[in-house]
This record gives structure tokens, sequence and C-alpha cells, in this order.
């Protein structure tokens, strides 16, 4: 799983229809979650071009936490209209 998402970097950097996986998701509390964003130019290309470092909240009676970590990125201003690939 993972996003797809037109991207300018702060160093003016597009990459068109780019590929963000979530990755390293970690549990540090009953209610907490921390996980690395990777985007890269497609699928296949490495290495990444941007990293993100996310906390948010966790479920323990809802999706598994890679579900919940890409259901977060979705509301975050940097992915709003980002769509699943």
């Amino acid at each position: 799983m993972a996003l797809q998402k037109t991207v300018t970097t702060p160093q003016g950097f597009t990459a068109t229809n780019a590929y963000h996986r979530v990755e390293a998701v970690r549990i540090t509390g009953k209610t907490a979650m921390q996980f690395n964003v990777y985007s890269h130019i497609d699928g296949e290309t490495l290495p990444f071009f941007a990293e993100y470092l996310f906390d948010c909240s966790y479920d323990v009676n809802g999706e598994n936490p890679l579900k919940q970590a890409y259901e977060y990125l979705k509301t975050q201003p940097e992915f709003t209209g980002s769509t699943d690939c």
C-alpha cells in the first residue's frame, strides 16, 4: 500500500504522482503511534527524496496500525487529495 500525490519540495523539486510509503510503524503507548513516510519518484525508484515523521493516536481495537497510519496521513495538509495505490 502507498499513497500517490504530486508534491514540490522546499528546494523546488516537483515530483509528479510521487509514491509515498509508510514504514517503521511504532506503537509508542496504549493510544499512540509513530511512523515514517518516505517519498519516491515512483514505486520502483530508490532512494527516497523526502522523509517525514508523524505521531498520531492509535486505536488498539481499530484497523491494523499500518492502515491507521495511512488513514491519518490522508488527513494531513501535505497529503490532502492523495490517492491510494
